[in-house]
């Protein structure tokens, strides 16, 4: 959203100020015989800044003539591509406003709006960094070349010593100065509109879905689990450890009075070698060697 306010000002901003710029230079050479004095030399550039084809006529004091002369340089590629990144990132701002405002539902659909608006984004941001850095230097060449020490030296008269040659209209600076600073600002907005952009595609959406914990998070919730496991266990033995405690005393007053038994009757036995013994269902007999009740026994087992 902050795009879509913005950005197409500030867009129409730094071209316009780049490609309507018009300087005008002038100076003034007086010749030392006095054949042209005060001859006045008018000097006008501007965009797209092909320099070496701005030309102007300077006289010559040694003879009755006048002599054409040229600047240097040609710097239309860098003001160009640095206006044409303006109109063309203008012209998607003003796109990406009528998607928002008019066809949300379609731009937010299968995800295709925000991962085209996020790319472009991208690419933007990388444009305007390289184009406001390109005219930035530039724009310094344009200055060195069209200062008016540099002029008067093209000029032959002003060669001579015996010959005043002298500045009286220096070309205005500010507003390709401000072209770049808006450039920047572009620079600036663009790539900070990408974390905006970036959260409205799939892949942010995502990474909110499944979210990772942190250690602190992961340690609390084992601490957790191993409190409500311990509470889980601990339960159990206390409700379960009466009837237990109850079920072996009573197995062990049937399992006593059977040793009696099986004792007096191996005492009759002269000789035996040590028993293997398992514990099985012990038996308890009557008087009349009838079985009563079965319980907890123990069968021995001569070697």
């Amino acid at each position: 959203m902050c795009m879509v306010i913005f950005a197409p000002i500030f867009a129409i901003c730094a071209f316009a100020t780049c490609g309507g710029y018009y300087g005008h230079l002038q100076v003034k050479v007086d010749c030392a015989d006095r054949r042209q004095n005060n001859r006045s030399i008018n000097i006008d550039f501007g965009y797209p800044f092909r320099l070496q084809q701005v030309h102007f006529k300077a006289p010559l004091c040694k003879e009755n003539r006048d002599e054409i002369i040229f600047l240097e340089g040609d710097f239309s590629s860098a003001a160009q591509y640095f206006t044409t990144v303006g109109v063309f990132a203008f012209l998607y701002s003003l796109l990406a406003t009528i998607v928002y405002v008019f066809y949300q539902n379609k731009y937010l659909k299968n995800n295709r709006g925000p991962l085209v608006d996020f790319v472009v984004t991208i690419i933007f941001s990388f444009m305007w960094l390289v184009s406001s850095c390109c005219w930035a230097k530039t724009l310094s060449d344009i200055k060195t070349v069209t200062n008016p020490t540099q002029v008067l030296l093209l000029i032959t008269s002003c060669r001579a010593q015996e010959n005043k040659c002298t500045a009286t209209e220096e070309p205005l600076w500010s507003r390709l100065n401000t072209s770049v600073v808006f450039g920047f600002v572009n620079v600036v907005l663009w790539s900070g509109n990408i974390w905006f952009v970036f959260k409205e595609t799939g892949w942010y959406k995502t990474g909110q879905r499944y979210p990772t914990r942190s250690a602190s998070g992961k340690r609390s919730g084992s601490m957790r689990q191993r409190l409500y496991s311990e509470s889980s266990f601990d339960q159990p033995e206390e409700n379960f450890a009466p009837s237990r405690q109850n079920s072996f005393n009573l197995s062990k007053g049937d399992f006593d009075h059977q040793l009696q038994r099986q004792a007096s009757i191996n005492q009759t036995q002269v000789s035996f070698s040590l028993p293997q013994t398992y514990l099985g269902k012990p038996v308890i007999y009557d008087r009349e060697d009838k079985v009563a009740s079965q319980g907890p026994m123990i069968f021995v087992n001569e070697m």
